[in-house]
């Protein structure tokens, strides 16, 4: 059977590519391939991620001038054809940018740059990215950005709680879920959301720093492992 392929989109200021291909590599025995941001033709890929960092400098805002970029393009192609789009920190903001996730990621609450482990519940595990997941079971993972603060309308927000499209919360050890345990304003304490297909995820939290044991904890290996199925 032929090894599906697995695709990393990279834009100037991209800073978690590298450790998004090693995560890929040591948790799912796959190497992927990388994708420049001027890139306008991509023959075919079976799921695509894009990295952490700060595209095109966060000019304007985080993400904006990166969904101009050809690749980009390339991406909503894609996931209108129901391949697996992931996108972590900077590509959150970029797929919340281009349309394909609602809502927009802001200046963190208290306006200061947050690099902490935070707990995460996951909400929905029922997604082709979580289903190996418990139902509200807790992880810990690495956040570093200064605009994670998660932004949505209220009428939104209820259609997306609505379809399930809230995936992971900032919360305790313990699973509980409030403002204590917000590390940078986001509504509801969200931490990541899907769209409606829920072929298209966003997460402010880097699954890929959680790898090793000796750094930020291993939490991250059972978010890679849960793709294994996509490949």
């Amino acid at each position: 059977m032929k090894e599906k392929k697995i695709s990393i989109v990279i834009f100037p200021g991209s800073n978690c590519d590298r450790d998004l291909f090693v995560a890929l590599e040591k948790c799912l025995g796959t190497k992927p391939e990388f994708i420049w941001h001027n890139c306008s033709h991509v023959k075919s890929t079976d799921m695509i991620l894009i990295p952490g960092g700060f595209s095109f400098g966060d000019y304007l805002r985080a993400g904006t001038i990166a969904t101009k970029s050809p690749a980009i393009k390339e991406v909503i192609r894609f996931s209108k054809r129901g391949v697996p789009i992931i996108g972590i920190c900077n590509g959150f903001q970029i797929l919340t940018e281009c349309g394909l996730l609602e809502g927009a990621l802001i200046k963190n609450s208290n306006q200061l740059f947050k690099c902490e482990k935070v707990n995460l519940k996951v909400i929905n595990n029922k997604t082709i990215f979580t289903k190996n997941y418990k139902s509200s079971e807790i992880i810990s993972l690495p956040i570093a950005h200064s605009q994670g603060n998660y932004f949505i309308e209220s009428d939104n927000l209820k259609k997306i709680e609505d379809n399930d499209q809230i995936i992971f919360k900032y919360s305790s050890d313990f699973g509980d879920v409030t403002e204590k345990y917000n590390p940078n304003g986001s509504v509801n304490n969200i931490a990541g959301i899907s769209n409606k297909k829920k072929n298209v995820i966003g997460l402010m939290p880097h699954p890929e720093r959680a790898i090793e044991n000796f750094h930020n904890g291993i939490d991250g290996i059972k978010f890679f492992k849960n793709l294994k199925d996509l490949i």
